[in-house]
Order: structure tokens, then C-alpha cells, then sequence
């Protein structure tokens, strides 16, 4: 398999790929940014708690099922076209948000805003095996790693920052209204800038393969998303049992287009590559810890009763420890190699635990003692951070340069349906164990069980990693060992 880069000396590629980072910093800091400002949402617009789910859950749930089609748009193309395409009419979909009268409006901004995030989100990962030579691809990954996981802090916090700052009056409305500055700034520096990259080899987009792509992620994200506050009603459960057959046709669907000499939006020859299935499942458990933002917020502000702003702040141990450690990764790596995602796991897996005995030997109602909470927020915020880019490039450096948008996507969507995952299993035991007994002392037992439940599965992981490397090395020696025959 050809690992060469398209441009591997691009003078321009650190700027270029700073121009692109935003591309990843601007999703999940909107899915984030928005939970705190949903009180402020619903008390102007009367929104009802259906409508307020759909302003997080339409969201997500199309940026989900399209992030394979916009990262194979990339392909095809053009990565730097796609992303600025994607960034306008992101601002576009911001500016019907800040500006909306009801709730739909709201809604429908949020959906198109999912839409566009899907073109722009995935260029920036592509661009990685792009445009970077083979020594710098692990500090691209790392410098990645930490903008995407710093998006996901910082949209706590900001959040709560902006709403109380009231800047002009807006209240909830800045949260949306801020991507334009960012967009209009980044439009007039980048498009100068930004040196279009694309695969050589991609003919057209497969529109019959993007449709069935689209049908059967959203078989299984949308009832996963919406499912738990529906009550889990019958459409859900037909949705499930629909999945794999859904799976099974668009992966002969494009098995046979792939024979016919087409371009797949999948190619399943790519996908068969050694390992990668393994690495999906790997970062499926990666991201099973994507429910500790929602029920870390639902314990502080319901069992300690901390406001939107203090309950953001806690959170900065656990972003400062992501935004470390994927700037750390390219020098371990040195020493440990990919086993740093196992290790990155076990801490996570230490963290949590540590955690959950931590809230358990607190008095109910009480907060745990700062010293000992920040510091475990932050081994678990690091241990996120160095094992997520070397997950990453375990899995993107699988695949052929001409590929990368679609491996690019297919790896942001496994991030995404381990969040909703994540969210629908530890987040559905969560609230059983509430069973509408919302006191101090049930949310903090539910929250400890949800942590044991998140450590459980980045455990697995680890192991999972451990062998999926030892399977590589494996490989790699018995290659090495024919080819001297």
C-alpha cells in the first residue's frame, strides 16, 4: 500500500492546516455550546422539552449520518473547496439560529448546521495524510486531537460565559451568532492561503451509495438519539432490527460498484484493509467515556446544585489534561510506540474509577474535596488526549492518501455513534437507576454506576489496542521475513 503524501513538501501546510483546524473546532463546540443556553432557549421561545431535545438531537444526529458523504467529497472535489463551502454555509445556518422566532426555526437551523458541519469537519483530518510527509503526521494527529478535544470543554464553558455576559443584549442568541466573526476571518485569511488537494483517482460521487449510506446510519443514530426520552417506542426498535440488512445491501451495493470500476463512497476493498475494523471498534470504545459530559453536568447542577457557569468551570482540569495530552503524544511515542492509546485508556480507566470512589467517600450533597477531583478530571482528560491521535492515525494510516476523506469520515462517524452509544446505554442506565427520584443521593449513586460502566468499556478498549498492536508487529516481522527470503 502507497503511504506517499499528495504534496509532501507543501512549503504551506502548517498554515493551510491551521486554516482547517477550524473545520474541527467549530462542530463540537456547537453541540456542546448549546446545552447550557437550553433553559435560556426554552424561557424566550416556549419551547416544550420535545423541542428542546430536537435543538441538541437534530444536530447531531445529521452531522452523524453525512460525515462520510462530505469527507468523500473532499476526495473528489476538493478538500479546501468542501471546507469553505461547508464553513459558509455553516455561518449561514448560525446566523437562522441566532436570529430565530420559534422553535422550529431554531430547529431547522440546527439541522442545517449538522449538514454543513458534516462538509467541513472531515477536511481537516484528510488533510493530514494529505498534505503531511510520514515524520509529521503524529504532531498533525496531535495537534488535532487537542483542538477537537479542547471544543468539547470549552463549549461548557463558553456557553455559560456568553449568556451571562449578555453581549448586546442577545442572551442565548451569541452562543450562534460568534461563528460569524470566526467564519468571515478565517474566509479572508484562508482562502488565499489554502492549496486544493484532492484524489487523483475519484470519478464522481455515488449517490445511490450516499443514500443508502445516509438510510442506514440514521436506522441506527437517530434511534439511539432520540429513543430514551421517546420512551423507546415501537419505530425505534424496528429502526434496530432494520440496521443490518440496511448494512448488509449498501456493502454489496458497493461491492459490485467497486468491480464495475466506479467509485464507491465506500470502497469495501479499503475497508478490508488488516486492522481496521479491529481500530473502529477500538475508537467505538474510545468515545464510550461521551456521556460523562452530560451526567457529570446533570450531578453538579442537580445533586450540588452548581449554576451553568461554576458547573463549566469544573470541567477545565479535564480540557486542560485533553489539550496536553495530544501535544505530549509525539514524544512518547518515541518510547511506547501505539501502545500509548492503551496507555492514554488506562488512564482513562484509572481516572474514572478514581472518580467514582471519590463522589462514593463524599457526604451526599457535598462537593468531593477540589485537590483530589481536579486531579483526576485531569489523568482522565489526559489519558483522552494521548490516546485519541494515536487511535487515529492507528486507523487513518491504514488506508491510501487517495482515501483519506473517506477514511476521514468514517473515523469522525465511529466518534460520533460511540457518542450516541455511549449516551443511549450508560446514559439510559443512568436514568433507570433515577427512576424519576431526581434527590442528591440517587443522581450521585446513578452517576457513580455510569463511571464504573464508562471505565469498564475504555478498559476493553486498552486491551483491545493491546492486541490489535501486538497483531500488527506480528504481521510486520513475517512480512519482513519473507521479503529476505
Amino acid at each position: 500500500m502507497s503511504t506517499h503524501a499528495i504534496t509532501p513538501a507543501e512549503p504551506r501546510r502548517w498554515a493551510m492546516f491551521v486554516i482547517l483546524l477550524v473545520g474541527a473546532f467549530l462542530p463540537p463546540l456547537d453541540f456542546f455550546i448549546v446545552n447550557v443556553a437550553l433553559p435560556a432557549i426554552q424561557g424566550e421561545l416556549g419551547a416544550s422539552s420535545s423541542a428542546e431535545q430536537l435543538v441538541i438531537s437534530s444536530y447531531a444526529a445529521v452531522y452523524a449520518v453525512t460525515l462520510i458523504t462530505g469527507g468523500r467529497l473532499g476526495d473528489i472535489y476538493g478538500r479546501g473547496k468542501m471546507f469553505f463551502l461547508g464553513l459558509i454555509g455553516f455561518a449561514a445556518a448560525s446566523l437562522l439560529c441566532g436570529l430565530a422566532w420559534s422553535p422550529w426555526v431554531l430547529i431547522t437551523g440546527r439541522i442545517l448546521q449538522g449538514a454543513t458541519a458534516a462538509i467541513m469537519a472531515p477536511q481537516a483530518l484528510a488533510s493530514v495524510q494529505a498534505i503531511f510527509p510520514e515524520a509529521e503526521k503524529p504532531l498533525a494527529l496531535s495537534i488535532y486531537g487537542a483542538v477537537f478535544g479542547l471544543a468539547s470543554v470549552i463549549g461548557q464553558v463558553l456557553g455559560g460565559i456568553l449568556i451571562s455576559a449578555d453581549l448586546f443584549h442577545l442572551g442565548w442568541r451569541a452562543i450562534f451568532l460568534v461563528n460569524l466573526p470566526v467564519a468571515l476571518l478565517v474566509i479572508l485569511f484562508g482562502l488565499p492561503l489554502l492549496k486544493e488537494t484532492r484524489a487523483q483517482s475519484a470519478q464522481k460521487l455515488d449517490p445511490v451509495g450516499t443514500l443508502l449510506a445516509t438510510v442506514t446510519l440514521s436506522a441506527l443514530i437517530v434511534p439511539l438519539i432520540e429513543g430514551r426520552e421517546a420512551g423507546w417506542p415501537w419505530w425505534t426498535w424496528l429502526s434496530f432490527l432494520a440496521f443490518p440488512l440496511l448494512a448488509s445491501l449498501l456493502w454489496r451495493y458497493e461491492g459490485r460498484l467497486s468491480q464495475k470500476g466506479g467509485s464507491p463512497l465506500l470502497d469495501p476493498a479499503v475497508l478490508r484493509a488488516p486492522g481496521l475494523g479491529q481500530g473502529l471498534a477500538i475508537v467505538l470504545l474510545l468515545y464510550s467515556i461521551g456521556a460523562f459530559f452530560l451526567l457529570f453536568s446533570v450531578y453538579l447542577q442537580g445533586a450540588l446544585r452548581l449554576n451553568a457557569l461554576s458547573a463549566g468551570l469544573v470541567f477545565l482540569p479535564f480540557g486542560v489534561g485533553f489539550l496536553i495530552g495530544p501535544l505530549l503524544t509525539p514524544y512518547l511515542r518515541r518510547f511506547v510506540g501505539n501502545y500509548l492509546s492503551a496507555i492514554g485508556m488506562g488512564c482513562e480507566t484509572l481516572g474514572l474509577a478514581g472518580l467514582a470512589w471519590l463522589i462514593a467517600n463524599t457526604m451526599t450533597g457535598n462537593p468531593p474535596a477540589m485537590l483530589p477531583l481536579a486531579v483526576l478530571l485531569f489523568v482522565t482528560g489526559l489519558g483522552q488526549g494521548l490516546a485519541m491521535p494515536t487511535l487515529v492515525r492507528m486507523v487513518t494510516g491504514r488506508v491510501a492518501p487517495p482515501f483519506s476523506g473517506m477514511i476521514a469520515g468514517v473515523t469522525s462517524a465511529a466518534l460520533q455513534i460511540s457518542t450516541a452509544l455511549s449516551v443511549a446505554v450508560i446514559g439510559g442506565i443512568f436514568y433507570s437507576i433515577l427512576d424519576n427520584d431526581e434527590s442528591g443521593a440517587n443522581i450521585t449513586h446513578a452517576f457513580i454506576v455510569a463511571l464504573l460502566a464508562m471505565a469498564v468499556c475504555l478498559a476493553g478498549g486498552a486491551g483491545l489496542s493491546i492486541r490489535l498492536i501486538r497483531r500488527s508487529s506480528g504481521l510486520s516481522s513475517a512480512q519482513a521475513s519473507l521479503s529476505l527470503k
